[in-house]
Order: structure tokens, then C-alpha cells, then sequence
């Protein structure tokens, strides 16, 4: 459980430092002007905007905010997408395009998988409710017997002589 609230607390600060990481190892590992066009153009804004609608997808579901942790599978899909974005931040040449479309095609996945787990939670369900720990069932409601008849009460009024 601690790993699943470590994640919950990382999202939010992952939208800041995922892109300053991929400034940072453009400066550090000497990638060139081209990759700077790249990393100040489209990777700090993309990463920074996809974090951000990664992070309210999955803070939207009940079950985060009640108990303040994803859930494993949004633990899975963030650590391979930020391991992605962490190694596109060295910047190597000869592996650097193919983790950018793995990197990209990822975090679509990681959006799919987000929407997909709020809306199977979003979802009414009849008699089982979903929770990170399990399920919970709701009780059956009593049934009523023809046999037992209500009480019923008759009050009338009494007229008086005088009205």
C-alpha cells in the first residue's frame, strides 16, 4: 500500500520534473540544436500536458481519493512511461527514436488504460461494489410476505351536539 500512496504522490510533482529532466539531459549528455528545438518545442509541453491529463484521469476515480493510492496497474503503467521519459533524457543516439515512439505509444496506452479504469468504476453495479481491497456485497433487501397483513388504524370524529 505504501508504493500505491508513493504513486499518488508522485503525479502531481511528475509534471514538473519529468520535463525539467529532459532540459536538464539535454544540457548534460550535449545532445545538439536540433534536439533542443525538440525538447523546448514539443517534449516539456507534451510530457508536462500528458502527465497533468494522466494525473486527473486516474485522481478522478473514488477508490484514489478515498483511500489515496492508485491502483496496481496505474503503479505498472507510470513506471514504464516514466522510465521512457527518463531514458529519452540521455539523449542516446542510437536507441534515442525508437524509445521515443515505445515513449509515445506508452503513454497513449497509459490514457486508455486510465479511461478504462474509470469508467469500470464509474459504472453502476447492481449488488457488488469494488473496492482496492476487494468487494463488498449489499445485502438483499427483506422480502414481504402476502400472509402478514399491515396494521391499519380507523380514528373518526366525534360530532359534538352544539355545532
Amino acid at each position: 500500500m505504501w508504493l500505491r500512496r508513493a504513486f499518488f504522490g508522485w503525479l502531481i510533482p511528475a509534471a514538473f520534473l519529468l520535463p525539467l529532466w529532459l532540459l536538464v539531459g539535454w544540457g548534460v549528455f550535449d545532445a545538439g540544436g536540433w534536439a533542443f528545438v525538440w525538447v523546448i518545442f514539443l517534449a516539456i509541453p507534451g510530457v508536462f500536458v500528458w502527465q497533468l491529463i494522466l494525473t486527473l484521469l486516474v485522481r478522478a476515480r473514488g477508490t484514489v481519493r478515498a483511500h489515496r493510492a492508485v491502483s496496481w496497474w496505474d503503479v505498472l503503467g507510470f513506471t514504464v512511461w516514466h522510465g521512457l521519459v527518463i531514458s529519452l533524457g540521455f539523449f542516446a543516439r542510437a536507441w534515442w527514436a525508437p524509445v521515443m515512439v515505445l515513449t509515445i505509444l506508452v503513454g497513449v496506452g497509459l490514457f486508455w488504460l486510465a479511461l478504462w479504469q474509470l469508467w469500470r468504476e464509474a459504472k453502476p453495479s447492481v449488488a457488488v461494489l469494488r473496492t482496492t481491497e476487494g468487494y463488498a456485497y449489499i445485502p438483499p433487501t427483506e422480502a414481504r410476505t402476502e400472509s402478514a397483513q399491515p396494521e391499519v388504524i380507523i380514528l373518526s370524529e366525534k360530532q359534538s351536539p352544539g355545532a
